[in-house]
Parts: structure tokens; sequence; C-alpha cells
């Protein structure tokens, strides 16, 4: 598999010099495996994607799996940006709720008076799936099983396993809770690679209990708990720098030393 990441922010896109190194734009994450691929989330990174996937495709018509963790704004910000929308092709969207309800959030986003033109205008066909949480299903050759976070309003954590490998996706959730953080480990166990919230530092955190976030402490101390390959810190305050960022990668590498950042537009490959 290959893990490519092209948006690492929480909160709001921060396209200002400090921050480019690792990047600015919102969480979008794309997961590849000979051919066949899978997106988790489309905030405002989707955008550089989309036309990436234009690029590569040339005239061919675009099929593309998206997978929704929530509702939140910096989850779901790029849908109306992402240039298959605007072309024959199809688009799977995925999450949690109501089919129903699925399409009615994203139909918000290009409502009037926000956007000039409708979801269901746009020349792509979309269709929408509901998953349950802890029950498995496959998309091509992945292997996913959803799983809930700590989150306001509810987020999905995603276990997705190809060709013998593991990728864990869990942005946007709040340590603390035992039950929570055992499900957490339980199917972060054994992944190649965990992509973990890391929004804030111990220091800050108590500011912000309750608004569903971890640290990187936590994040690090879950990835030695749950025997992972591989730790990418992701969701990065959209205060924090390149600079500030570098500092926690080493100091969570005292922790667990397979550490890192997520950064815009890298991508890890999993042999």
């Amino acid at each position: 598999m290959k893990v490519t990441f092209w948006g690492v922010r929480g909160s709001i896109p921060t396209p200002q010099h400090a921050n480019l190194e690792i990047g600015g734009e919102t969480a979008c994450v794309e997961i590849e495996s000979e051919g066949n691929r899978i997106v988790l989330d489309a905030g405002s990174g989707i955008r550089r994607l989309g036309h990436a996937m234009l690029q590569r495709l040339g005239p061919s018509q675009v099929e593309c799996e998206i997978l929704l963790s929530h509702f939140h704004w910096d989850h779901i910000q790029g849908i109306p940006y992402f240039a298959p929308l605007y072309r024959e092709g199809l688009i799977r969207f995925h999450s949690h709720v109501p089919v129903e309800t699925l399409h009615a959030n994203l139909s918000l986003l290009m409502a009037e008076p926000f956007f000039p033109s409708p979801l269901d205008a746009a020349a792509a066909t979309k269709n929408y799936y509901q998953f349950t949480w802890h029950s498995p299903f496959d998309i091509g050759p992945f292997h996913i099983v959803p799983f809930p976070l700590r989150h306001p309003q509810g987020c999905t954590g995603l276990r997705i396993e190809c060709g013998g490998r593991t990728v864990v996706y869990a942005t946007d959730y709040e340590h603390g809770d035992p039950a929570s953080d055992a499900i957490l480990q339980q199917y972060a166990t054994e992944a190649d690679v965990l992509i973990s919230d890391a929004q804030y530092t111990p220091e800050e955190y108590p500011r912000f209990i309750g608004w569903g976030h971890t640290t990187w402490l936590e994040a690090a101390k879950m990835a030695a708990r749950s025997n992972v390959r591989q730790l990418a810190l992701f969701h990065h305050d959209p205060l924090r720098s390149d600079d500030r960022l570098q500092e926690i990668i080493g100091a969570a590498r005292e922790v667990f030393s397979s550490t890192d950042a997520a950064r815009e537009r890298t991508t890890i490959t999993i042999e």
C-alpha cells in the first residue's frame, strides 16, 4: 500500500510560510494499491488530489471512493472544489450516518447562499453508503473495519487492510475514557502505520478538555501500547509552525522511536 497525505492540518487551512513544509491543508489522505484507491476525508487537501487524479487519468472517467470520518468543516470543506465532481464519472461517499443524512449534509455545503451550484447538479454520478461501526466491508482489495472514536458529535476511525498490510486512521479523538481508549488500541494493534490525531501538546491540553482531540504524547503512548510499526502524527494545530512540529517529533520519538509528522505531498510506502 501507498499512503499519500494531501491535507494534514486540523481546524482550518493555514497557507502561511511558517507551516508550508509540513503543510496547511485540512484532512485528506489517499491510500492506493495496484491502481485501486480510497480517499479518507475531504478537507481542503482534496482539491489538489482531484487535479492530480485528472492528470493521471486523462480523458478516462474517474471512479472515486471517499470515506468520511465525520462532518466537521475541516473534513468536508474541499468537496465543492473537488474537480472530478464536475465531469462524467462515479463518486461514492461513505459514512456512519444514514444515506439520507449523508446526502443532506453534503448538499448543505453547496446550497444557497453558500455556493453557486448545488451538489446534485454536478456532472459526476454520486452514490451514498452507510457503514456500521465494528462491521467489516470491502472496497476492491481493501478490507475496512470502521470503529467509533471519542469526539463531539461522533467520529469514525478506520482499520484498513490490504495485501497483508494495515493502516489505521484515527483522526479527531480524545484520550482519557478507558472504554474508548481500549477500542482504539484494539484496532490499532500491530498496524504498519497509525495515523493519529495529535493536535495538542500536554501543556495545552488542560485548556481544551472536551474539544475532542489528543496530544502527541498520548498518541505516542498509544502507538507503543499497540505495537505499531510507524506513527504519523496528524491533524496539526493551526497555530503549530514547522519549527515547533520538528521539536514535537523529537520529543515524541523519546516515547515511540518510529514517529514522524504526516506531511503534505509525501507518501509512505508499506511493503
